[in-house]
Parts: structure tokens; C-alpha cells; sequence
């Protein structure tokens, strides 16, 4: 691959995996929906001033509308706030592993959703090795009786469920959506009601006790985590294609564990890297040979969440 793309998808990484860092000091002073509001709000501005300077337009389509409701409750919404909450709980590098756990998740429910889509015995086989890395990710907390990091880390896994249904139900409604269209929508629609919730669950929140690193992290998560990354995405697809870009699930993990070591004094036992190296495998064994590294249903994934940059 060109050098290019590889700086590109370097880029991407670590547009996306500081996230869990910048979560996990963000939830220290601001509520789990708050923050995704906040995150959601400032990347939706961002986003819609970017497609309004593109010359391109919202469309008024209520079915459209409808849809990107669902889509960006799935897809945004849901798993933002449960990402957070369970970051109260549990390291961010452990949380960045267990994120890596979408693309098995979308492999099982396009299984169901997209005709085309089916579970094979060698994607199934990635799909189980994956899945016996997060048993080994909570086994410590199921033997030790830890119902905190049990909690979160049960939370987390939601979220990853949760993308897996959001990506599936966009590649199957939002594949020939124009350019930009349907994430600016989501984050849109996203913002028309989960800022009104995080103000009614907190109408007394104190903005002004925040500290600087709390509101840094949060416009990190905004800008850099959300909207640039979105647009360093499409570069990456129109460059590359879908297989190559998709090669950032494997950067994402090393970010966060590593950004938790170094600012967080996070700890990294045998449990958690054992885990890690077996989610990864799967994850792998799925991209070579079945759903996720098919260019066609990434590219088409791409195009629904987010479409081909122009």
C-alpha cells in the first residue's frame, strides 16, 4: 500500500483510539448521557456546517428521517452512553478491547438482516474465538465477585452489540445515501433528544466546575473522535478501499491500552492480554476469509455510515 494510506490509517487510529482515555477522565466530573449529548451535540454542528459548505443538503424525506432515527440510536446514541457508563467501572484499555468485539457482533446480525450476508463455518469459528476472549476478559471479575468491573464491562459489550445492529441496519437502508448525508443526519437526529434528556436528568449540572482536562477531553471526543475521524475515514476508503481501512481495528486496542499505561497508571494482567490476543484472532479469521474483509459489504457499510468522500 501506498505511504500514504498507511499514514492516513495511522491517522485514523489515533483519531479513534484515544477515545476510551478521553472517556475515562470525561466521566470523572460529567454524567454518562451528558456527555454523550455533549460529544454527539458538538460533532453534529461540526458535521452539518462541513455538509452545508459542501454544497450539499438535508433531505426532507420522512422515511429518511425515520431510519436515521433508528440508526443513530443504535449506532450513536445507545452505545456512546453505555460506553461511558461502564468506563466508571472499568479501565479504558479494557474497554478499547472490548470494543473490538463489533465486527464479530455485526457478523451474527447481518447474519440475520442482510440477505446476503450468512455465517459460514470458518466466520462462525472467528466469532467463537472471539467470544471466549471476553470470557476470558471477565472471568477475573466473576471469580474475584467484582460487581463493579462486572458491571461495566457488561455495559461495554452491550455497546459493542448495539454498533453490530446500527452497521447492519445501515447497510441495509443507507447504501446509496449521498455523500456525508446519513452520519450528519444521525448526529443530528441523535442531538434533537438527547440533549433535552441529559438536561432534564441534570437540570442542576455545574458546566463550571469542570476542569480543563474534563472539557478538553470532551471537545477531543467531539472534534477529533467524532467528526475529523469521520472525514479521515472516507479519505481512507476513497484511497484504499474498505478491506485496508478496516485494518484499524486492530490499531484501536494498541492506542488505548497503551495511552491508559501511560497517563492512567492502568494495569495490564495476563487475563486482559490473553483476551486481548484471542478477540484480535477472531477478529482476524473473520476478516480473511468471511463478512468483515468483503470489500463489498464494508464498502457498502461505509457508504451507509458515512459514504464516499468527495
Amino acid at each position: 500500500m501506498k505511504l500514504k494510506n498507511a499514514h492516513l490509517l495511522i491517522l485514523l487510529a489515533s483519531l479513534w483510539g484515544p477515545s476510551f482515555l478521553f472517556i475515562k477522565i470525561a466521566v470523572e466530573q460529567v454524567p454518562p448521557i451528558m456527555l454523550a449529548a455533549l460529544r454527539i451535540g458538538i460533532a453534529a454542528l461540526f458535521l452539518n456546517a462541513f455538509l452545508y459548505l459542501k454544497g450539499h443538503r438535508l433531505p426532507f424525506d420522512l422515511d429518511f428521517w425515520k431510519k436515521t432515527f433508528i440508526a443513530g440510536f443504535f449506532a450513536q446514541a445507545l452505545p456512546f452512553v453505555l460506553i461511558n457508563w461502564g468506563e466508571q467501572f472499568v479501565d479504558s484499555s479494557l474497554a478499547s478491547i472490548l470494543n473490538g468485539l463489533v465486527p464479530l457482533f455485526t457478523i451474527i446480525i447481518a447474519h440475520f438482516l442482510v440477505a446476503e450476508e450468512k455465517l459460514t463455518q470458518t466466520k462462525l469459528a472467528g466469532v467463537v474465538i472471539g467470544f471466549i476472549g471476553l470470557m476470558v476478559l471477565v472471568m477475573p471479575s466473576l471469580l474475584n465477585g467484582v460487581e463493579g468491573s462486572l458491571s461495566g464491562i457488561v455495559s461495554i459489550t452491550i455497546a459493542a452489540f448495539s454498533y453490530g445492529i446500527g452497521l447492519s441496519y445501515i447497510r441495509k437502508n443507507f447504501v446509496n445515501t449521498p455523500s456525508f448525508t446519513a452520519p450528519a443526519a444521525q448526529l443530528l437526529s441523535v442531538s434533537t433528544y438527547l440533549i433535552p434528556i441529559a438536561l432534564i436528568a441534570y437540570p442542576q449540572f455545574d458546566y463550571e466546575m469542570l476542569s480543563s482536562d474534563v472539557i478538553g477531553s470532551i471537545l477531543a471526543l467531539a472534534f477529533f473522535g467524532t467528526a475529523i475521524a469521520f472525514i479521515v475515514y472516507f479519505k481512507l476508503i476513497e484511497r484504499s478501499g474498505a478491506g485496508y481501512a478496516s485494518l484499524v481495528t486492530y490499531l484501536m486496542p494498541i492506542y488505548g491500552v497503551m495511552l491508559g499505561v501511560l497517563f492512567l497508571d492502568e494495569k495490564i494482567t495476563i487475563w486482559i492480554l490473553f483476551g486481548a490476543i484471542l478477540i484480535l484472532l477472531g477478529i482476524r479469521i473473520t476478516k480473511k476469509t468471511g463478512l468483515v474483509k468483503s470489500r463489498t459489504f464494508n464498502l457498502n457499510i461505509d457508504r451507509a455510515l458515512f459514504t464516499k468522500f468527495r
